[in-house]
C-alpha cells in the first residue's frame, strides 16, 4: 500500500504538490491522472525518495522508501525508461541491478522472457527502440518480485500488441494482490486498465474514486434521431432540459431520460428512428474536472490558421 498524508513539495516559490492525502491499495490497478504541471511526476519522485517532501509524509508498505533494506523487493518503479547506461546490454543492466539486491540470476532471465526481450538480451541498450526501452524498464521494475509497482507512462512507444500486453500484465499483478500505481495520459487505455483513479490538478487532490463511479456520476446525454427533429426539439425544450441539434435530424438532449424523450415524442405523434444514452467517457470527465488546472492551453484552430 502507498499512503500519502499532507504531502507537499515546494521548489522556491512554486508549490508542486500541495497537501495531498491519498491511499493506493493492493489488489487493484490505480490510475494517477492530471494535466501537465499537476504534480504527478513530483509525487512519484517523493514516493520513491528521489525528492524530499517539504511537508507531510508518504510511505510504501508502512515505511518510507529509504527505510526498506532491499527496496527492489518492495517497490518496482519505471519513471524514465531511457535512464539506462546505453553501452550495456539489456541482460547486463539487469544483472547489475540484481547484484545490488542479491537477486538470483535466474530472475534476470525470467523477466527478460516475460517482457519479450529474451532474443535481444545481448544487444546494447543504446540500439533499442522506444518500445524496447519501455519493456526493459518494466523488466527492471519487476526484477525484485515487488509487492508494489509504480509505472509512469509504461505504454509510451509500444505497439498495439505491447499495449495489450501491459494492460494484461498490470491486471495480473493486481490480481496477485500487489499494489499497482499507474500514470498515463491515454484516457481510453486507463479506462480499460484501472479500477480506481486519483486525479490531481495544480498539486491538489481533485478526486480519489472508482472509475465506474466517476464516469457514472457525470451527466449522460440522450441522443435522438428523428425525421421531425425540429418539432421534437420544441416539444422537449423546458427549464431543466437542454436540446442541441448536432446534425440534420439528430438531437442531443440533457436533463431528460430516454423514457421522457420517448413519451414526449408519443404525445406529439413524432417519429423516432433512434434513441440511446451516451455516457461521458473518462476523457470527457477528466477534461471537465481539470479544465481550471491546465498549465498550457492552446487556442482553437479556426479553419486554416497556418
Amino acid at each position: 500500500m502507498i499512503q500519502a498524508s499532507g504531502l507537499s513539495k515546494r521548489y522556491g516559490t512554486k508549490t508542486a504538490v500541495d497537501g495531498l492525502d491519498f491511499s493506493v491499495r493492493p489488489g487493484m490497478v490505480t490510475g494517477f491522472l492530471g494535466p501537465n504541471g499537476s504534480g504527478k511526476s513530483t509525487t512519484m519522485r517523493l514516493i520513491l525518495g528521489l525528492d524530499h517532501p517539504t511537508g507531510g509524509t508518504v510511505t510504501v508498505n508502512g515505511r518510507s522508501y529509504a527505510q526498506h533494506p532491499a527496496p527492489l523487493g518492495e517497490v518496482g518503479a519505471l519513471l524514465e525508461a531511457r535512464s539506462i547506461h546505453t553501452g550495456r546490454s539489456a541482460r547486463n543492466h539487469l544483472l547489475a541491478l540484481a547484484a545490488t539486491h542479491r537477486i538470483p540470476t535466474r530472475l534476470v532471465d525470467e523477466v527478460l522472457d516475460l517482457v519479450g526481450l529474451a532474443d535481444v538480451a545481448a544487444k546494447r541498450v543504446g540500439s533499442f527502440s522506444l518500445g524496447m526501452g519501455q519493456r526493459l524498464g518494466i523488466a527492471s521494475a519487476l526484477l525484485g518480485d515487488p509487492a508494489t509497482v509504480i509505472l509512469d507512462e509504461p505504454i509510451n512507444g509500444l505497439d498495439p500488441e505491447g499495449v495489450r500486453w501491459v494492460r494484461n500484465l498490470l491486471k495480473t499483478l493486481a490480481g496477485e494482490g500487489r499494489t499497482v500505481f499507474l500514470s498515463s495520459h491515454l484516457m481510453a487505455e486507463m479506462a480499460q486498465t484501472a479500477e480506481h483513479v486519483i486525479v490531481v490538478g495544480r498539486g491538489r487532490l481533485i478526486a480519489d474514486v472508482p472509475i465506474d463511479e466517476l464516469v457514472a456520476g457525470s451527466s449522460a446525454t440522450v441522443v435522438v434521431r428523428s425525421p421531425e427533429a425540429e418539432e421534437l426539439a420544441l416539444a422537449l425544450a423546458g427549464t431543466d432540459v437542454t436540446v442541441n441539434a448536432v446534425s440534420a435530424g439528430v438531437l442531443e438532449v440533457r436533463g431528460a431520460t430516454t423514457d421522457q424523450v420517448g413519451e414526449t415524442a408519443r404525445r406529439h405523434n413524432l417519429a423516432i428512428y433512434e434513441l440511446r444514452v451516451e455516457q461521458a467517457s473518462l476523457e470527457d470527465v477528466f477534461m471537465s474536472m481539470t479544465s481550471d488546472s491546465v498549465e498550457y492551453r492552446a487556442s482553437e484552430l479556426q479553419g486554416s490558421a497556418l
